[in-house]
């Protein structure tokens, strides 16, 4: 692909929350988009994602967000058509604590008054939704039948195939070096394979937006930390098995194929960029399992990965425009959460690009929040 000599936008960072972007403004009738992508589409932090896309959070713009994703995902293969093996198989938050309970208590009441059917179970009705589940120790649980899990690397391909088919130009393998400026005006986007002439900028870099906003001193507090995936030989059981979450350990898993994905937080991961296995997540991974999947222990695991989570202080993203930078906006910082709110994040970036009012307010995720200690944390993160 020849790199453009000038665009009307440019996007950095070619995963789901760039290729929605590119889509939703290309369909929108701009005709010169061009995004570039470091690597291949989606290999970044999108394609290491558990594929889990739900609306049970604790704060109502992360509700609405993940709410209006889910119905774009169900429409998917129609807009912008293409099959991303969505399964609503639902939501499943293990409690263990009585504080957990009250919080939870609080976020199903806000949930359900945003149109979310997300409900508190005992203990024996999560062992009927999660029959691999050991419920010793557990209170209470949370679920919601309308989440659930897909496919990033198809979401991916939808959404670029769908910009690309609306006039977009994607560029792989082009790493951004530098952003040209004067004054208070971007003129152009340096790269490895050549400069492009544009006044406006999206930073949808994940992991690596900070260094972005660096380029014009805007302060993106992104943090990277390795998060590793596990995924089993398959397994006899044919039961059904939601996005099942030990809130308290923050070990997760799900049916993958035949077999059961693995997921688990490590509250001592060290910030960086590392994507090497760690044999210290796998054992505290077994020491999960054997507390709440313990009939799973003898089954074989059969691969497994390591990505980056892009987290912000607050767990929730970065959503907006430079004041003094005109115009350098952003989408990022989504802790986990960015596959959940891809289409959501697509159809709000395209309107502030255009000047539109977006369906919901994201004043709130602006970066400056930090700066004025205006902090929102996400309690519902895993």
């Amino acid at each position: 692909m020849i790199l453009p000599s000038s665009a009307d936008v440019v996007i950095i960072g070619g995963g789901v929350i760039g290729t929605s972007i590119a889509f939703h403004l290309a369909e929108a009738g701009m005709r010169n988009v061009v995004l570039l992508e470091r690597g291949e589409l989606g290999s970044g932090s999108t394609s290491r994602a558990a594929g889990g896309v739900r609306a049970q959070f604790s704060d109502e713009l992360n509700i609405r967000l993940g709410a209006h994703s889910m119905a774009a995902y169900r429409r998917f293969a129609d807009r912008p058509g293409q099959e991303i093996d969505l399964h609503t198989s639902g939501y499943l938050f293990l409690l263990s604590t009585p504080e957990q309970v009250t919080s939870f208590e609080e976020s199903v009441a806000l949930q359900n008054s945003l149109g979310v059917p997300s409900r508190l179970v005992d203990p024996a009705e999560a062992r009927h939704l999660s029959p691999l589940v050991d419920t010793e120790g557990v209170l209470a649980a949370a679920f919601s039948p309308d989440d659930g899990y897909c496919t990033p690397e198809s979401v991916v391909l939808g959404y670029a195939t769908g910009a690309r088919r609306h006039g977009a130009t994607l560029v792989t393998h082009c790493e951004v070096t530098g952003l040209k400026t004067s004054g208070n005006d971007i003129h152009a986007v340096e790269t490895t394979r050549g400069s492009i002439a544009t006044s406006t900028v999206v930073c949808a870099a994940g992991a690596w937006s900070t260094a972005v906003g660096e380029m014009v001193g805007v302060r993106l507090p992104v943090t990277p930390y390795r998060r590793e995936l596990a995924f089993t030989e398959p397994i006899d059981a044919d039961v059904p098995i939601p996005m099942t979450i030990d809130f308290s350990s923050a070990f997760y898993f799900r049916r993958e194929g035949r077999g059961v994905m693995f997921g688990m937080s490590d509250p001592e991961e060290p910030p960086g960029f590392r994507t090497d296995r760690s044999e210290r997540w796998l054992e505290k991974l077994t020491e999960a399992i054997a507390v709440r999947t313990p009939s799973l222990l003898d089954v074989g695991l059969a691969s497994g990965w390591a990505g980056l989570y892009e987290v912000t202080p607050d767990h929730n993203a970065l959503i907006g425009e430079a004041p003094d930078v005109g115009r350098f906006l952003y989408a990022t910082g989504f802790s986990g959460h960015g596959f959940m709110q891809g289409p959501a994040v697509g159809e709000v970036v395209r309107d502030l690009v255009l000047g539109r009012e977006p369906f919901v307010d994201v004043g709130r995720l602006d970066a400056r929040r930090f700066d004025n200690a205006e902090l929102r944390t996400e309690s519902n993160y895993v």
